[in-house]
């Protein structure tokens, strides 16, 4: 294995101090009903509990959440509350590439010796996201209401477009074909089902129980509800949005929380549950596309990646990314020769949903959890963000 000066050379994440939610779709779960900090505070509690760590290791909180939610004000001190632990901490926000930004900065926290033990958390509810009310004086009204996800989602202050218009014009401009996005997605679909039967998802996903204001439970969730197995024929057959991208070819909201922990290489050893197996960190980077380039993003970020660490895609062992439009992959494919089908095994964001902050949170730990099964290497993970950002980072896993 080659070897490449690390990022941060006294961070580590131990192996199995993680966990996250299943990611239900909007509006198809009781995680619809609760205040998203503190549920996801409780779960990161529950999580730690039953891989047998103690949240008295931690001295410090990294939130990570993109919609607003109930006494968001308070930040990371109040879900620290309900996680059970006082300690200090803020809050981190990036758009879809808030997951993987928050763990890089609490591998920084460790690195400058700041902390020994910190607790990534990230988390989103996108079902009946809350409408915010601006003064604005050159608007007839005097006031402006702005639906934080779905206006979002639908106008790019910068570029006046929805962000599924940034999809189109990247097809358009590598001229990728309707019948491979179509193929792609329903190869992803065949991967995470194959992940699923096999048990991969129990090393990641761990069924939580939803409590209502009195306590009662409101019921448990168990799976990625919402996504169901789809054929090529029916995604064949679904109707043009924009150039290559269908109701089926693009991923879903969704609500849920993840977490991991980031500490010192000592601290690793003695709460990991697998001692022998270090994690380590070692390059990440941003790029910034054309206006309306979003998928694009990613891959010129790969690149970028690659020539900083001096590592090829040969020598990843697990390739994994954020991919809200399948497009995402053929245009990763295209730029970087590098063969879609050998990415994103057992599960990827495009299939089991999209709740922004957690997103790329899911997608580590799953990535850092298939390195593992192949007997470690480095691990390449990716994503784009709002604003044509495009986000990367190599982890190593001996």
């Amino acid at each position: 294995m080659k070897q490449v000066k690390s990022l941060a050379q006294e961070a580590r994440i131990p192996y199995g101090t993680w966990g996250a939610s299943y990611f239900p779709a909007w509006q198809s779960s009781p995680l619809a009903e609760v205040n998203i900090g503190q549920f996801a505070g409780e779960a990161m509690a529950r999580i730690l509990s039953k891989r047998k760590v103690s949240t008295s290791h931690l001295d410090y909180l990294m939130i990570g959440s993109t919609v607003p939610w109930h006494f968001k004000f308070w930040n990371a001190t109040v879900v620290a509350n309900c996680m059970g632990r006082r300690i200090p901490g803020f809050h981190v926000e990036q758009a879809c590439a808030t997951g993987l930004q928050t763990v890089v900065l609490a591998a920084m926290q460790v690195q400058s010796g700041a902390s020994e033990a910190v607790g990534v958390l990230t988390f989103d509810r996108t079902s009946d996201s809350p409408a915010s009310v601006f003064p604005e004086r050159r608007a007839y009204r005097r006031t402006e209401v702005i639906s934080d996800v779905w206006d979002n989602f639908g106008f790019d202050p910068s570029t006046e477009h929805a962000m599924i218009t940034s999809a189109g014009n990247v097809a358009r401009k590598h001229k990728i074909e309707r019948k491979e996005i179509d193929e792609l997605t329903a190869y992803r679909y065949q991967q995470y089902f194959e992940g699923k039967e096999k048990g991969f998802l129990d090393k990641v996903a761990m069924p939580l129980e939803i409590l209502n204001v009195q306590g009662k439970s409101m019921g448990i969730i168990n799976e990625d509800v919402g996504v169901r197995k789809i054929s090529l024929d029916s995604l064949r057959a679904m109707r043009d949005l924009d150039t290559c991208v269908t109701s089926g070819t693009q991923t879903h909201a969704a609500d849920g929380m993840a977490t991991l922990l980031v500490t010192t290489a000592d601290k690793a050893k003695e709460i990991s549950t697998k001692p022998e197996i270090n994690i380590s960190f070692v390059a990440k980077t941003e790029v910034r596309v054309l206006p309306s380039s979003m998928p694009e993003a990613p891959a010129l970020a790969v690149k970028k990646l690659l020539i900083q660490t001096g590592l090829t895609m040969d020598d990843m062992v697990v390739v994994k990314d954020h991919n809200p439009f399948a497009v995402n992959d053929a245009v990763f494919s295209k730029v970087m020769n590098y063969d879609w089908k050998k990415m994103n095994n057992n599960g990827s964001p495009l299939v089991w949903g999209h709740p922004q902050g957690p997103t790329l949170t899911r997608v580590i730990i799953e990535a850092l959890e298939e390195a593992v099964e192949l007997g470690g290497g480095y691990v390449l993970v990716f994503g784009c963000a709002a604003g044509d950002v495009g986000i990367a980072s190599i982890f190593k896993v001996n």
